[in-house]
Order: C-alpha cells, then structure tokens, then sequence
C-alpha cells in the first residue's frame, strides 16, 4: 500500500512535475516537464499547474507541493528573481486555490530538495543539524534540525571577504571564469569555513548538478562535518514538495 502525493517543480525555463510515493520516495509515472510561459505571471503558471495536475488525473484528496525559485515565507513570495516580478506580495496557495480550486502547500525549491535529501537520501537517518546546499547558478540551501525544516535560509547570500558568496563559489562562477576544479575547491573551503562557524552542522550534503562530478573537487575539501554528495539530484524537488505537502508545511 503506498502512501501517494504530489510534486510540482516550477524553474525559469521549465515546470515538472510528478505522483510521488511517500513510503520510498520514488515517482511512481514518469514526470511530465512543460515549458515555463513567457511572461511568467502568476495566473500563466498557475494554468500550467493545473494542467499538469490534470495531467495526472490526480485525486482531490492526494496532497500537492510546489517549489519555487524564491524564499516563501507564510505562502507569500517576498521577492522574486527567476520569474516575473509580479510574483512578488503574491500568496501562492490561495493563487492556486482560486484558479483551480485546489488547495497545496508552497515551499522554497532549495528546502524542498534539501528536505527530500533528508527523508530519503544522502541524509536519510542522520540526527542533529544537517545542512544542504545546492551549486548551480547560485548557491541554494535548507537546514534541517531533528528532522525539521528551517525554512528560507537563503545561505548564498552570506558575504564573504567582501562578496556575495554565490558570486563567487557557485558553479557558475567556475563555469564563467573557466577556473580550474582546484581553484573552484579553495572559495568552496572558504564558503563551507563560515558556514560551518556559523552552524556547526553534523553533516553537510552538497547537490546540484555538478555534484555527479563530486569526485573532483569533494576530495579537495576539508570541514569538520562529513561532506557527502547528494543522492536524488534530479527528483529532489518534486520530492521534497510532495513529502512536504503531505506533513501540511506552508
């Protein structure tokens, strides 16, 4: 008997989403991936989440989870950078609830992938603070605390010797600045250095697409914490929102 749900990863370029089975965190039908619209306004993706729940004949009773590349505080966006700018003040679960008139759960895409990672990957079991982060075209993060979630931590935006820290040790820096895996790894031990100071976490999970590469540069890390690679990578998201759903998290 599985325990069902609903993910919905909404991106920039890109909405996938997919029936989750909570009891082992697989999907359980291939996802379905439709292009973010152009503008991307609220009632745009909202017709597009809807569409894709449609597509699954999802049942009005299975909880729905959404991520969003924004902090969600309350269900409300406070800012916006990936999508259109009048997101921002939007309350996302009412949005959705008036134009289809289902009720989900909104939560920020990095909590969701961190928390998925949490339930059922690289730090299924693990007591204690776990920390997240994700490298990619920025730095995302969640931390998790006996298994709960400190929401919208936003730990990119430290600055660090003067800098934006994802300016600097995101994988887009690397990518932009052709650096070498052995300089990318030194902002790296500088980034997780302070972080570490600030959160003393027992285990730090490093995600993002460029961790199928963790061979490269993990090794050339030292923090007090074990450092693992992420285990789910491309499903974390959908995951992660649908789990959420499910435990009522707004």
């Amino acid at each position: 008997m599985t325990t069902p749900a609903f993910g919905i990863d909404i991106g920039g370029s890109g909405i996938k989403g997919a029936p989750v089975d909570l009891d082992t965190g697989e999907f359980t039908a291939d996802r379905l991936r439709v292009a973010t619209p152009d503008p991307s306004k609220p009632d745009a993706i909202a017709q597009t989440v809807a569409e894709i729940v449609d597509h699954f004949d999802v049942a009005a009773d299975v909880p729905v989870g959404l991520t969003f590349p924004a902090p969600i505080k309350h269900g409300v966006v406070p800012f916006i950078a990936n999508l259109h700018k009048s997101w921002k003040g939007v309350h996302v679960p009412d949005l959705m609830n008036e134009k289809f008139g289902r009720t989900v759960v909104a939560v920020n895409d990095a909590d969701a992938a961190g928390y998925a990672e949490v339930a059922y990957g690289a730090a299924k079991g693990v007591p204690g603070v776990v920390l997240v982060t994700t490298l990619g075209t920025g730095i995302g993060s969640a931390l998790v605390v006996d298994g709960r979630l400190v929401p919208n931590t936003e730990l990119g935006h430290l600055e660090i010797d003067g800098h934006d820290a994802e300016s600097r040790a995101a994988n887009s820096a690397r990518e932009d600045e052709d650096l070498s895996w052995e300089k990318w790894a030194k902002r790296l031990q500088r980034y997780y250095e302070v972080v570490e100071m600030l959160f003393s976490p027992d285990l730090i999970v490093v995600g993002g697409g460029v961790s199928k590469k963790h061979e490269k540069f993990l090794p050339l890390i030292t923090t007090a914490a074990p450092m693992v690679p992420a285990e789910l990578r491309n499903t974390a998201g959908i995951v992660g929102a649908a789990r959420l759903a499910a435990e009522g998290h707004s």
